[in-house]
């Protein structure tokens, strides 16, 4: 897997007629995976009138809606292969049945917005696509290496994505940007070097460990990364992986002569 890191590298690409950013390529199935320049806007990660919440559950916080993106309909075990109904709220606790019914993000991303992307877009989208969504803990001290342990403990397979917690700190190359959790946020020291960070609030899809299920990490307005209730509305930047079948077939992947797809 490669990543694009740092504060301005060459990966724009040209996808839906709108700029998108390259955030990695998996040369083991010739995927990539690819992130919308801007959001789309302001929503919900999910609220409690869902209809997911169930208090002796996993989606058990009455308040503020749930913070997993799928549902036992999508989400599998760290390998990807076999389905999951149970997972812990909290990294190494008492796992708790899963929801039936996707996340409301999830929702609109897969049906509304997938149904908007222009005919020759939706033929590039792998539909399968596997993204980490493991718990991921609220920690000082923990590494990347750690974190990305974490995420990758559940997959959830689908079209329509946002990036997980750890790749927003792997997109910095600045010495100092070492975990997810970086204690105080005011230094948010991930901005740094980082080509994702543009000043906006915006969500990722990695749940934050604790006792209830309500709090989901998004990136902050000054760099950080933090986490906040599911029912708060916050800027949705959508992912897709791109078909094996896609080529490059033109661009330098400047802002000025962005990467040209083709099947």
């Amino acid at each position: 897997m490669y990543t694009y890191r740092g504060s301005n590298p060459n990966n724009n690409v040209t996808f839906n007629g709108e700029q998108w950013r390259i955030i990695s390529v998996n040369t083991e199935d010739n995927t990539i995976k690819i992130m919308r320049n801007a959001s789309l806007g302001n929503r919900v990660f999910d609220t409690s009138s869902n209809g997911r919440y169930n208090s002796s559950q996993y989606c058990n916080d009455s308040s503020y809606g749930c913070n997993i993106y799928g549902s036992t309909s999508t989400l599998y075990n760290s390998g990807g292969t076999s389905p999951i109904t149970t997972l812990a709220r909290e990294v190494g606790g008492t796992a708790y049945q899963l929801p039936s019914k996707e996340s409301e993000i999830s929702t609109y991303l897969n049906e509304e917005y997938y149904n908007s992307l222009n005919a020759t877009a939706k033929s590039m989208v792998k539909q399968d696509a596997i993204y980490k969504v493991g718990v991921l803990k609220i920690q000082s001290g923990q590494t990347i290496s750690t974190d990305v342990s974490q995420v990758n403990a559940t997959k959830w397979k689908g079209k329509v994505a946002l990036i997980d917690a750890t790749e927003y700190v792997r997109a910095s190359t600045y010495s100092s940007c070492t975990s997810v959790y970086q204690g105080s946020q005011s230094s948010a020291p991930c901005k740094n070097s980082n080509w994702m960070f543009n000043s906006d609030v915006w969500w990722t899809l990695s749940p934050r460990s604790g006792s209830d299920s309500g709090y989901v990490w998004y990136v902050t307005s000054s760099g950080g990364i933090n986490g906040f209730t599911a029912g708060t509305s916050r800027g949705v930047r959508p992912v897709v992986t791109l078909s094996p079948d896609v080529k490059i077939t033109g661009g330098d992947g400047s802002s000025t002569n962005s990467y040209q797809l083709s099947l």
